[in-house]
């Protein structure tokens, strides 16, 4: 075989392994929202039982206090995901909360 194709080959099989072993905050962040979020917080994170996560008050919290609040909860409504999500994961649920600014 050519190198070309050699090369070809090995970025291939480079390409499917690292696409495979993606890191859990590289999951769909929009996923998980919608799965463990969006029934309090709405579709759009404009309320339904929750915060509204679109809005000014929760926009300008800090990426470290949107997270204490995922993992910790806030009693008696929010529940602690702390211990049901992977640190990466509630990374990328912060990032995903910044999206939702109105």
């Amino acid at each position: 075989m050519k190198i070309e194709t050699k090369l070809l080959l090995f970025a291939t099989a480079l390409a499917t392994t690292l696409t495979l072993s993606l890191p859990a905050h590289a999951q769909d962040a929009a996923g998980i929202y919608k799965s463990k979020c969006a029934m309090c917080h709405g579709a759009d994170g404009k309320k339904a039982a929750g915060h509204d996560l679109s809005g000014a008050a929760v926009q300008k919290e800090s990426d470290a206090d949107l997270t204490a609040v995922i993992t910790d909860g806030k009693p008696p409504r929010m529940p602690k995901y702390g211990d049901k999500l992977k640190p990466e994961e509630i990374k990328g649920l912060v990032t995903y909360i910044r999206s939702l600014k109105q």
